[in-house]
């Protein structure tokens, strides 16, 4: 058995300052560590794919993460794992529990994961070894972990057996309270503009220091479509973690940072309106676009109608919320949004209801998913 800081404060010396994840009883002693570390930065994600993204968020700005879980919740994490982190070669450091391991007694609920959690990891192509439980491995560990990652730019994972590491107790800070947020209501119920209608807009109010991280299907294909810019990344996969992401990013980086979802996503990652409203960047811009369907695979109705989005967001904490269903009253929430050049008080969401269908013709992200990454993080070295 080791203690947290046998762990943490070579991983320290490595780089790894980010963590984010969703607590496991094994994970405990080093949950509690690094929250009790001021050198570190912890982000409790609301489940295991949202802190997948959050990290791949802050990995764009420049930090090194680790992505920590129960092995239950490694199904939650294999979409970003494999259509985020995968295509975009993004690497983690990710320590996964062994609740359930063979040949030792655990719940119901944890027995077949246990058998099947290294073949999860293998069929991701995710090399793993386990957690040392020996203070002198722990530096040995970390370097072959991070070499791995250095070799193919993809996460190298630990699995943690029960009692691994001691539990020295925790020390923690509330995140502070703030005062009920604003709301603006700018809807006019007329006719509702397309989603090309709005991106143009959007494009048109939004700041050219804006990092811009674009929901998976037709909102990315027409952004890319209407304007190709070395500040948009243009998710391909990963439904519902767009948001988490822009978490991510918004968090370390003085660049605002504008996050376009769809209500469907949304729906998906509900949980992440909470975490955003609890960390609070400021610069960050969450815009959901709401054509009441699922327009990429067919026209299939989301449940979007029976939802007000921005008073939810405003129920998690976002500092401001408005409605809207008009470009005249879009361009003025982005306008109240990005005030102070997006660095106003914050979060902002930006409910605007639109119309369905998409443009025509309409294309796809021509460039490769490495050459977005390579010239979004060169666009946001230069912040």
């Amino acid at each position: 058995m080791i203690s947290a800081s046998d762990f943490i404060d070579p991983a320290r010396d490595m780089g790894y300052d980010f963590y984010t994840g969703v607590p496991c009883s094994f994970l405990t002693p080093i949950i509690n560590g690094v929250i009790s570390d001021r050198r570190l930065d912890y982000v409790g994600a609301a489940n295991e794919g949202a802190a997948v993204a959050i990290a791949a968020g802050a990995w764009l700005a420049g930090r090194k993460t680790v992505v920590m879980c129960q092995n239950s919740g490694l199904g939650n994490a294999v979409n970003p794992l494999t259509s985020l982190n995968h295509p975009f070669r993004i690497p983690t450091l990710f320590i996964t529990t062994w609740r359930g391991e063979p040949g030792l007694g655990d719940e119901p609920q944890h027995q077949f994961m246990g058998e099947i959690t290294e073949r999860i990891l293998e069929t991701m192509s995710i090399p793993h070894d386990p957690f040392p439980d020996d203070g002198g491995l722990v530096a040995e560990a970390l370097e072959k972990a991070a070499a791995a990652m250095a070799d193919s730019s993809l996460p190298f994972a630990f699995i943690m057996k029960k009692d691994t590491v001691r539990d020295d107790g925790l020390t923690q800070t509330p995140l502070p309270a703030r005062p009920p947020g604003d709301y603006a209501d700018l809807r006019d119920n007329g006719d509702r503009p397309s989603r090309q209608q709005a991106l143009e807009r959007f494009l048109a109010v939004a700041p050219d220091r804006a990092g811009v991280i674009s929901t998976t299907g037709k909102c990315t294909r027409e952004l890319f479509t209407i304007e190709d810019r070395v500040q948009n990344f243009y998710q391909i996969g990963s439904m519902g973690c767009a948001a988490a992401m822009g978490l991510g990013l918004a968090m370390n980086t003085q660049r605002p940072v504008a996050v376009l979802d769809g209500d469907g996503a949304s729906l998906m990652h509900m949980g992440t309106l909470a975490t955003i409203g609890a960390y609070a960047p400021p610069g960050l811009v969450h815009i959901i676009l709401d054509n009441g369907v699922h327009d990429s695979t067919g026209g299939q109705a989301t449940v979007s109608e029976h939802v007000d989005f921005a008073h939810v967001a405003l129920a998690c904490g976002y500092a401001g919320a408005a409605s809207c269903d008009s470009l005249g009253g879009f361009e003025q929430a982005l306008g109240n949004a990005f005030a102070g050049d997006g660095k106003d008080a914050g979060p902002h969401l930006i409910h605007m209801r639109i119309a369905p269908g998409s443009m025509k013709p309409l294309g796809r992200p021509t460039v490769k998913p490495t050459d977005v990454v390579a010239r979004f993080k060169e666009f946001l070295s230069g912040d």
